[in-house]
């Protein structure tokens, strides 16, 4: 490309951009950003710069070419990724008892290795699909158990540290990507008995914390979603003011700020608000999904597209779910509403990844047609020309 044409790109590209996918995550920033507000407004100033950084992120991401940085990106970034993930269990900085976080020297800040797989791992099932599409029957043993070396390898280095609902998470996801691209029927039969038999042997490798919340699930529930359920039952269908949001106001409520927000969104908000919350979920995780359907034969697009719909339900199902007491509690946050700020730049990364590549192929796809329609035209109009300098009359000499 020469810088005509570059920028030419970055001039026409904004045009191309799908502009709803973006608006629709508005709604849930600003409920969000008001529920934070009034229960720590410290941590609602820290939020407001995160979402500045994950503006920049995704204005940075939107505009990369990514189908040309792919086939060194992909590979690049997952294996420094995998690094990070081994590096953890050597230098990693312990909180309340997980071994998750990295330390950068000099600043104080901590990474989590764990968030940035996520786009290291859709990305590469993305291009190892794209270089490799499934036949007809779907991906047979072999095919299969390449594409599972991805998704496994980080699963157990995650699990490891231990972080077990964001190793779930990704294991979900990646085989999601999978299933939907397709999948012969014998690999899937096979899984799903070796998963039947193998259930014992994994549930006894998990920790003791990890058996005595599936212990607290089935039996009586935890601290945490007794007081996760009185916040939501007394909210009742349209809330409480915020002076009367006893539960959140009187430190009844953990973690009210992020994994147990949507407790304090049923508690000031009440059912109403609740519902209009999981409905934007819902309106969002479809039109990703359509856009999977949409650009089926554009394996990149179908697989991020795909990750980022999974992501999404998984987090909200998850997180939800175990504030009604129906799953486990595991340190799953509500996506891009939960306080956080790894989180939501990871979304905001995989947003601008997807915008970028939809709007690639419709400015790629306007340009050989503009190109088609002028090739066209040009043969079009030599021909008119020479039958107009045929039919021309001649004229006759003047005659003296």
């Amino acid at each position: 490309m020469d810088w005509k044409e570059i920028s030419e790109y970055f001039r026409r590209l904004p045009s191309k951009f799908n502009y709803l996918l973006v608006l629709q995550t508005f709604p849930l920033l600003f409920i969000s950003s008001m529920l934070i507000k009034e229960m720590n407004p410290a941590l609602f100033h820290k939020q407001m710069i995160y979402y500045i950084v994950g503006a920049i992120a995704f204005t940075l991401t939107a505009f990369i070419p990514w189908k040309r940085v792919l086939w060194w990106f992909a590979p690049t970034s997952y294996f420094l990724n995998i690094l990070l993930l081994v590096a953890v269990e050597f230098v990693g900085h312990k909180i309340l008892g997980a071994q998750r976080w990295i330390k950068l020297p000099g600043i104080g800040l901590t990474i989590q290795p764990s968030e940035f797989i996520k786009v290291s791992v859709v990305l590469m099932l993305a291009f190892m699909i794209m270089r490799k599409p499934p036949p007809e029957k779907g991906y047979g043993f072999i095919d299969f158990a390449k594409l599972s070396l991805v998704i496994l390898l980080p699963f157990l280095l995650i699990a490891r540290e231990p972080d077990l609902g964001t190793a779930l998470v990704l294991l979900l996801t990646g085989y999601g990507i999978l299933f939907l691209a397709g999948i012969n029927w014998k690999v899937i039969s096979s899984i799903v008995i070796l998963l039947g038999l193998s259930t014992p042997l994994l549930y006894s490798h998990l920790h003791d914390y990890q058996k005595k919340r599936i212990s607290d699930f089935v039996n009586k529930p935890s601290y945490h979603v007794r007081q996760a359920l009185i916040a939501i039952g007394s909210g009742g269908l349209k809330g409480k003011r915020e002076s009367e949001a006893t539960q959140t106001q009187l430190k009844f409520l953990p973690i009210s700020t992020s994994d147990f927000i949507f407790a304090y969104l049923g508690e000031r908000l009440g059912f109403t608000g609740m519902v209009t919350v999981i409905l934007l979920y819902i309106l969002l995780i479809v039109h990703l999904l359509r856009i999977s359907r949409i650009y089926a034969k554009d394996p990149l697009i179908t697989s991020v597209s795909a990750g980022l719909a999974f992501l999404l339900f998984i987090y909200m199902g998850v997180n939800i779910y175990m504030i009604i007491g129906l799953a486990p509690v595991v340190g799953v946050p509500l996506p891009m509403f939960s306080h956080g700020g790894t989180s939501f730049i990871i979304f905001a990364v995989f947003f601008g990844i997807l915008i970028n590549l939809i709007a690639v192929k419709t400015y790629n796809e306007y340009n050989a047609d503009s190109k088609l329609t002028m090739m066209k035209k040009e043969p079009l109009q030599r021909t008119i020309q020479a039958n107009s300098r045929r039919r021309r009359p001649k004229r006759s000499n003047d005659i003296i």
